[in-house]
């Protein structure tokens, strides 16, 4: 059994509320945009985290994370990158990558906008856990949290961070 935080859009800020939501998680997996800082290093030192660069990455980043991750976890195939569209929407190489990798769960960020639906087209969750971060247009901050069990969801939820505006 594992306990995954999933984020994405974090743009260099990792404050208490992160840490304290993923403390306890086996595993974080990103899907980009983490931002250049010190606090983006440590997370990454001090915890297991799965990730893609995003488009907002610098070198640091890039030369830590592919651009799509495909793993397994748990009997389930894991499909991750940053700009992936959504269901319906997916762009090209993304679609591409869907049809050949036949992922169970696909991951994707960038818009900000937190979604969790089945594609019945391809048969895969998806999941965009929205942004993390303070900066963007969402207004309200998210994680999404999720046990995986022999290849059973036993667990999903969203966490909300509280609101973007109220950062310092």
């Amino acid at each position: 059994m594992k306990k995954i935080a999933i984020i994405s859009d974090t743009h260099k800020c990792i404050d208490s509320k992160i840490n304290s939501i993923t403390s306890n998680c086996d595993e974080i997996w990103h899907a980009g945009d983490f931002g250049d800082s010190n606090d983006i290093k440590k997370f990454i030192e001090n915890n297991k985290v799965m990730g893609v660069y995003g488009n907002i990455d610098g070198s640091y980043i890039r030369s830590q994370y592919p651009k799509y991750r495909i793993f397994t976890c748990e009997g389930f195939k894991i499909l991750i990158t940053h700009i992936g569209g959504r269901p319906n929407r997916y762009n090209k190489e993304t679609r591409e990558a869907i049809q050949l990798l036949k992922p169970d769960i696909f991951i994707s960020g960038h818009s900000h906008i937190l979604k969790i639906i089945h594609d019945k087209i391809h048969n895969l969750i998806y999941i965009n856990p929205g942004a993390a971060g303070k900066e963007g247009f969402h207004h309200i901050r998210t994680v999404v949290l999720m046990t995986l069990h022999n290849k059973e969801i036993v667990n999903m939820e969203v966490v909300e961070l509280g609101k973007r505006s109220q950062l310092p």
